[in-house]
This record gives structure tokens, sequence and C-alpha cells, in this order.
């Protein structure tokens, strides 16, 4: 994947696949890191998945014997001198505390970090795909206001009206292109 944004819509499509409501995208960086973590309220997975899932000859999907997403990650954050971690906790009976939070370091000073992309375009995307589901993106930056857009306030707002509306979607885009454009992002 050229760039982690396209990591960030990967796995938030594995979260959808998983049943998810919320998925929390948050970006923090660092003077010397970047850290991705998408957390959600899927389905969970179990700790032997947990142990196998960045194996790239592991797969939970019924189409393809390998899954490339989660070790192409690994593989690019410890290319960085950095690391991913995952974190699952399964849906037992009666319990809300489920899901799965991926984590991944990148030391940007490394000549191979990849760069970070275009994550509005990423939220964009999953708006229109998934109109349904509630998604939360916070980007923070050291002496930079941070970058904020939560569907769940969204929807509250626009009662009735879909967020895959392409006026809607069009004001989400330009929304968080003002907010980078505020951090000195953009």
């Amino acid at each position: 994947m050229k760039d982690l944004s396209l990591h960030i819509l990967d796995i938030a499509e594995n979260a959808v696949r998983a049943g998810a409501a919320l998925t929390d995208i948050r970006i923090d960086e660092t003077a010397d890191t970047l850290t991705l973590t998408v957390a959600d309220d899927g389905c969970g997975m179990e700790a032997d998945t947990v142990r196998r899932v960045t194996d790239p000859f592991f797969t939970t999907r019924k189409t393809r014997s390998v899954g490339m997403g989660l070790p192409l990650l690994k593989q690019a954050a410890e290319q960085t001198g950095g690391r991913v971690t995952v974190t699952s906790r399964p849906a037992e009976a009666g319990s809300r505390k489920h899901g799965t939070v991926i984590t991944a370091v990148f030391c940007t000073g490394h000549i191979d970090c990849p760069p970070l992309g275009d994550p509005a375009e990423t939220l964009v995307t999953l708006l229109q795909g998934h109109p349904d589901l509630d998604f939360r993106l916070c980007h923070r930056r050291p002496d930079a206001p941070p970058v904020k857009l939560d569907t769940r306030v969204l929807r509250r707002l626009l009662t009735g009206v879909p967020l895959s509306r392409f006026e809607v979607l069009q004001w989400v885009r330009n929304e968080l292109r003002l907010q980078y454009a505020a951090s000195g992002r953009e």
C-alpha cells in the first residue's frame, strides 16, 4: 500500500466486516513518531486468531487463502523501527466490551516511513460505502489544533439525511480540509 491512509481504510473495512457499529480512527504525531490506532466495537477475535492475524498466510476470509493487510502494515512499521500491536476481545453473551484495537507506530525520521496520505478522503470513502455506520477521526499533532470529525454528531444534526448524500460527503471533505489547513497540515 502506498500510504498509511490506505492501511486505515483496510483496517476500517475489516471492522465493518466484523460488525462494528463504531470505528474510532486516531492519528497521533509527535516530533519523531506517528501512531495510528483503529479501534472498533465489532465481534472481536479469539486469542489464537490475534496471534496469527499478522501472518500473511492466515485469513478468516473464505474468498482467498492469504490476508496481506496487517502483515504489510506490520512490515512497514517495523522497517522504520516501529511496531504493530493487536488486541481483541471476542463478543460474549451479554458483554458490551468487545472489539479490536490495532495500533501501528512509525518512526517518522526513518527513510522508509511511508507518507500518511489523505485521511479526509479515507473517511469520505468509508461514509460513502457505509452510511449507516459510525466513524470517529481524531488527528493530533504537537502545537496544532486537532482535526476531528464524529459521524454520530453529524447524524444528530442531520436527522433523516443519509451521510452518503453527495452534499454531506462534500461538506465532510471540505470541513476536514479546512481543519487540516488550520493545523498547518494541508
